[in-house]
């Protein structure tokens, strides 16, 4: 007996498996080839079964009811293909090699065979688990929050792209679920007293190296940590600093002698005027390194040295766990600004961020910020009823005796 029939001008097919006595059906339909169990073991029965199952797909799929629904791997290439091309000198090619990775390591693996519309906010939250799992089994400890979240990006980034493209009608949720308000906590940064000590022990540092061959880069970064402190630089600002970009200027409002700069960083061209602690060490790096103009002010990080010096003075986490870094001088830039009751706007102007990421980072946990004469308000104590007759009738008394005597 034959095991397999075709049926619907060979648009159908029924056939029976080896270890099974119902007869199954199948059809590519709407891009996708999909099959259903008859749960018949007469062939008669099972023809008017599959051949009713195949009309009714036909309806919906000319209703648009039925659409193929791409796996979530062929969704990733595609954005991956995109993102490097589109992002081209617009984002740092690390990043998008991470993304890349991401989805290829962890994502993909999970979700990959997966149809579009099977990555479900149920599904996310699986792999949420998967990732816990997967990490406390190989390493002993749960991934980051800022791993998986930077994963759930890559995820999201895939589905928003299955959007654009047709394949998918909208994103799933991909919040997570059971998340308390997260704490607001203030960047890392140098008080005034710590500040002083740390600029006093790369002082020292220069002054007297380990070793010889070491007395350049203690020099350089000496200067690097008074100039990040008191022009507000990113890191990567200062990195891609130049010496063209740097000019030697008397401030018209204060009279004082500054640095005007013009800053290359990830929010493009910008301006920032330094306070006048800049000065000197820009001139010391002048002297020092006898420049050409397109040479870098910073051709190295100092890394090493700084977190050296950081750990020997116990200045490289703060009271709450925070690891203090480079970037921390930028953070301690914007602090001192504020405590000596600088305009928050034009801080925002001169740093190139915003008012917004300001108050929330930083001028939440300024004390200066603070005034107390507005918060100590106090109301003024109302007198007596009977004070306020008495003083009435004493004025008009006396006011009747003088127009008497006049």
């Amino acid at each position: 007996m034959c095991n397999k029939h075709t049926l619907m001008g060979g648009k159908l097919n029924l056939y029976k498996r080896n270890r099974s006595s119902y007869w199954q059906c199948g059809a590519f339909i709407a891009g996708k080839y999909r099959r259903k169990s008859t749960k018949e073991e007469s062939l008669a029965l099972a023809k008017d079964i599959a051949e009713d199952w195949y009309l009714t797909l036909i309806g919906k799929q000319k209703r648009g009811e039925l659409r193929y629904d791409k796996p979530f791997k062929e969704a990733a290439e595609q954005f991956i293909r995109e993102y490097e091309v589109i992002t081209h000198g617009q984002r740092n090619q690390k990043y998008v090699e991470m993304q890349e990775m991401r989805l290829r390591v962890h994502v993909i693996p999970f979700f990959g065979q997966m149809g579009l519309s099977e990555v479900t906010a149920g599904k996310v939250q699986e792999y949420r688990i998967h990732r816990h799992e997967q990490a406390m089994e190989k390493y002993g400890q749960p991934p980051a929050r800022s791993t998986l979240h930077q994963e759930i990006v890559a995820l999201r980034q895939s589905l928003k792209t299955a959007v654009r493209h047709g394949w998918l009608d909208r994103l799933p949720d991909l919040s997570e679920p059971y998340k308390a308000s997260s704490k607001i906590t203030h960047r890392a940064w140098f008080s005034p007293e710590e500040y002083k000590k740390l600029y006093e022990a790369t002082r020292r540092r220069a002054k007297k190296p380990t070793r010889e061959r070491y007395a350049w880069e203690s020099e350089q970064l000496h200067d690097y940590v008074l100039f990040m402190a008191n022009t507000g630089l990113r890191p990567d600002e200062a990195k891609r600093l130049e010496y063209r970009d740097v000019e030697i200027a008397e401030d018209w409002d204060t009279g004082e002698v500054i640095l005007e700069i013009e800053v290359r960083g990830k929010r493009g061209i910008g301006f920032c005027k330094s306070t006048k602690g800049a000065v000197e060490p820009f001139k010391r790096l002048k002297e020092r390194n006898k420049p050409q103009p397109n040479d870098r002010l910073f051709p190295k990080t100092h890394r090493d040295l700084l977190n050296t010096i950081l750990e020997e003075e116990g200045l490289k986490f703060d009271r709450e766990g925070q690891r203090r870094t480079a970037y921390s001088l930028r953070h301690t830039y914007i602090c001192l600004r504020l405590m000596e009751g600088a305009d928050i706007y034009q801080i925002a102007k001169n740093c190139r961020t915003s008012v917004e990421m300001i108050e929330k980072y930083y001028a939440s946990h300024i004390k200066n910020r603070l005034d107390a004469a507005a918060i100590n308000v106090r109301r003024k104590k109302r007198r007596p009823k009977s004070q306020v007759k008495k003083t009435g009738r004493s004025r008009s008394t006396k006011q009747n005796q003088d127009s008497a005597n006049a």
